[in-house]
């Protein structure tokens, strides 16, 4: 369902079913979060690379597994919805940076698995992304809420509504790419090389930041923010950041 290969600190989770396109079914969600549990608490890991095997990034919901929910009661299929969106919530909080490499096709839950890294990073001639649920009578529910936050409502509703699938250089034109590469693993393991540099502690102390202010009112989140800034000079990372600084 999954690999998972570490190197120089950065820790690369490929989604392989390339024979199904790398869609998501209850077996790869449930590797992922064991998986994510697991990177979290490795100290060895500092950025964390999403991919796929094969052509494809991830093309949404597994077909077979999508003719079975046909079967399902109302309390199965919240219950499965929530498997799903527990994933995205695991991804999007995740105190590592993570990066998508989309070397493919992302479509639906695929790209919303996309949208909940911190930095995308796709393929500048393969790469596809689109919410096809409104073609099949389904609901961008879960997905929706990324992708809002990613790149703002009125985006959002041109590709929630239309179900349209755009490239990789019009997704980066809209803000929902972050780099485009003609390697998408090749692009995103610069990028996070250059990441390393940074500050582990600021990196997931940002992150925790970014996500706290988004729902705070201005001046709740600069009481906030100034708390923080506060805390943050005392750190050790700041400090011998600070004097490596100064030095130069």
């Amino acid at each position: 369902m999954i690999s998972y290969t570490l190197k120089d600190n950065i820790g690369i989770i490929k989604l392989n079913r390339p024979d199904k396109r790398n869609a998501l079914h209850p077996d790869l969600v449930k590797k992922m979060k064991e998986k994510l549990n697991e990177i979290r608490d490795d100290d060895n890991v500092k950025v964390l690379i999403i991919t796929g095997v094969g052509k494809a990034f991830c093309a949404g919901a597994d077909l077979s597994y999508l003719n079975e929910l046909r079967n399902f009661s109302s309390i199965e299929n919240e219950k499965d919805s929530e498997d799903l969106a527990e994933m995205f919530l695991m991804l999007y909080k995740f105190p590592k940076l993570t990066i998508a490499a989309v070397n493919g096709a992302a479509i639906a839950g695929g790209c919303g698995l996309a949208s909940v890294c911190d930095l995308i990073v796709a393929d500048e001639d393969h790469s596809k992304f689109g919410y096809s649920e409104v073609k099949i009578g389904f609901l961008p529910a879960i997905v929706s809420i990324f992708v809002i936050k990613r790149i703002g409502e009125g985006i959002a509703r041109q590709l929630l509504l239309t179900g349209e699938i755009i490239n990789g250089k019009r997704a980066y034109e809209v803000g929902f790419v972050n780099y485009l590469y003609n390697n998408a693993l090749e692009g995103a393991t610069e990028v996070a090389s250059n990441i390393l540099k940074n500050s582990s502690f600021s990196m997931k102390e940002t992150k925790s930041m970014i996500s706290a202010v988004s729902g705070l009112s201005v001046d709740d989140a600069v009481n906030y923010c100034v708390r923080l800034n506060a805390i943050s000079r005392s750190s050790k990372d700041f400090k011998e950041g600070l004097e490596s600084f100064l030095k130069k």
